[in-house]
């Protein structure tokens, strides 16, 4: 009887290597941008934190003529209607640093979210391209976003934000805050009450979600001596 044929087996890339290993592959650079895994779920009732950043060389935002363009692009954003009939974005708070900007935002879904900054990008990408004269991108990666689901985090991030040029290293204003920020509008300071002709509500939105509403008081006011913890928001 003739010996019948042993059938052969393919050898692919990971078995003539010798089989996948632990901590193999290409390692990811600390330069290589926000992820592209799935974002966390976002609800009416959570708040986020978005960095935005933007690519390297260009000139800084907080400048006369840059805030401006800056300024008309939140105030334009602070509310739209989201995908659905009931969707919903808020643009709460702000903070525009040199190379990048912080929100604190509110949204129906993560649908709506995504489609509201991706308008602000593009608002923004066009007025400064504009004022620069120049054509190409202008923020560096996608943005980057953090659910905030606890009172404590959400004031941390407050702090985080409206605070967020002394930690950059950029020159303090006595007795008030940063005017780079929607700080000068918040009414949740211990030590300061905005000037008179602050009486109009700037250019965000008010808070829906009661972690940014009322939630956060829980944890006490914001002053402007704040102890720095950079890993808090």
């Amino acid at each position: 009887m003739a010996k019948r044929k042993e059938r052969a087996e393919q050898l692919t890339f990971d078995r003539l290597m010798g089989g996948r290993r632990k901590g193999a592959g290409r390692k990811k650079s600390p330069d290589s941008g926000v992820s592209h895994l799935k974002r966390e779920t976002i609800t009416k009732d959570t708040p986020v934190h978005v960095t935005m950043k933007l690519e390297q060389g260009l000139p800084g935002l907080r400048q006369a003529h840059e805030y401006s363009v800056a300024w008309g692009a939140i105030e334009a954003a602070r509310e739209r209607a989201g995908t659905s009939a009931d969707g919903w974005f808020a643009l709460v708070h702000y903070s525009i640093q040199g190379d990048h900007l912080h929100l604190v935002v509110e949204a129906s879904d993560n649908d709506s979210l995504s489609r509201a900054l991706n308008g602000l990008a593009v608002r923004l990408a066009r007025g400064l391209n504009k004022l620069w004269g120049r054509a190409g991108s202008v923020f560096a990666d996608r943005y980057h976003c953090k659910v905030l689901r606890t009172p404590r985090q959400v004031r941390n991030t407050l702090r985080y934000v409206f605070e967020n040029a002394r930690r950059h290293g950029l020159p303090r204003f006595r007795n008030r805050p940063d005017p780079f920020t929607s700080g000068l509008w918040f009414t949740g300071w211990k030590d300061y009450v905005h000037d008179g002709f602050l009486s109009w509500e700037g250019p965000m939105a008010q808070a829906r979600s009661w972690l940014l509403r009322v939630g956060w008081k829980r944890h006490g006011l914001l002053d402007l001596r704040p102890v720095w913890d950079i890993n808090a928001a």
